[in-house]
């Protein structure tokens, strides 16, 4: 009969450090995420600040926002066929 060697310790084996480390950068990535997000919490605001912008009303508050509605509506227009 053949007498089996034993072989390496677990630890020793780089396969099993690279199937470890996987696993373990993601854990270490959840903590890092969670104790940012406990640590600087996004700031609520107030009812008047989060309304929107009314689509199609030209507001005094709205002339910045002209370019953007422009390019939005541009990219939105089909453009005509060629004959």
């Amino acid at each position: 009969m053949k007498q089996e060697q034993p072989g390496a310790a677990w630890w020793k084996h780089g396969y099993v450090w690279l199937v470890i480390a996987g696993p373990a950068a993601v854990v270490v990535a959840g903590l890092a995420t969670v104790w940012l997000a406990a640590r600087s919490p996004d700031p609520v605001l107030a009812q008047e600040r989060h309304r929107g912008v009314q689509i199609g009303k030209s507001t005094p508050d709205n002339r910045a926002l002209m370019p953007a509605m422009q390019g939005r509506n541009h990219a939105a227009t089909p453009t005509p066929a060629r004959q």
